[in-house]
């Protein structure tokens, strides 16, 4: 049996934010999937930057209403939705006042990474988790993309492992050259912990910052494949996927990634199911 439905989590999709190697691949991939004959479902952060307006989101108001505790506060988790309608796909926005509303994405005005990225990374995974189980949608494969993304093998293999929405699913992470400068600042061990993630599943400990390679690295260990998605991607990140063990595709040209990755999605799911 292969693999049937495909959960995209994603840091950003064009036409809602400018066009990057990673908004590019995580728009057409998705409808690339879905010609393909399996079921997907995409999410993205819902930026401040992203005009509701224009690209037409509403709420949804029978996945919205939740409250996710981060760091002893409660915060509101609204579910936003749009069609991208020559692709006959839907994209469903995790949306949040405290870390959601800002314009920006990522990064001040001044390209200064916001100190709160961690909170807003955790945030984020665990809105789509929570989301996904009130679908009553369960995913074989779930294809993460971009650092924002890299918290999500952890807490799918930590905190959901026998959730029934996730207990079969397989998990491919996505490396993209897109990294970030400035290290999370130290806490986030702890953060994780109070979600019921012990120490010894971490790689860092509380008293450190966290860097890119740290992170992906982490999103390797809880991941069944890895795909470099970037033509270069951080050296050390590449030197610890190549030698994890598990499947892993080399970048691929934008005119066969789709037909690539299509096939690496059933190669992880045998993999893991022999």
């Amino acid at each position: 049996m292969k693999a049937s439905k495909v959960l995209f989590i994603t840091q950003e999709i064009t036409p809602y934010l400018p066009e990057s190697e990673i908004a590019t691949i995580c728009r057409n991939l998705p409808q690339g999937i879905q010609e393909h004959g399996r079921e997907i479902r995409t999410f993205m952060p819902k930026y401040g930057t992203i005009n509701e307006r224009r690209n037409q989101l509403h709420e949804v108001i029978r996945l919205s209403g939740m409250n996710l505790i981060i760091d002893d506060t409660d915060h509101p988790l609204i579910i936003k939705v749009a069609s991208i309608q020559s692709a006959r796909m839907q994209v469903y926005f995790i949306d949040n006042d405290d870390y959601f509303q800002r314009k920006a994405t990522l990064q001040d005005e001044n390209g200064v990474e916001f100190e709160d990225n961690d909170e807003r990374s955790i945030f984020y995974v665990r809105g789509v988790m929570e989301t996904v189980k009130k679908l009553r949608w369960v995913p074989d494969i779930i294809h993460c993309h971009g650092w924002m993304t890299a918290l999500a093998p952890l807490y799918i293999k930590k905190v959901y492992a026998e959730d029934p929405s996730f207990r079969d699913s397989k998990i491919v992470f996505s490396v993209y050259e897109n990294d970030f400068k400035s290290p999370l600042k130290p806490g986030l061990a702890a953060k994780l912990t109070s979600d019921d993630i012990d120490a010894g599943s971490l790689n860092f400990k509380d008293n450190e910052p966290v860097d890119y390679a740290t992170l992906s690295k982490l999103a390797i260990n809880y991941s069944d494949g890895v795909i470099q998605a970037s033509e270069m991607i951080n050296p050390d990140v590449m030197t610890y996927a190549q030698s994890s063990g598990k499947p892993f595709l080399p970048y691929q040209n934008p005119e066969t990634y789709i037909d690539a990755y299509n096939e690496f999605y059933d190669t992880v799911w045998e993999n893991a199911n022999k």
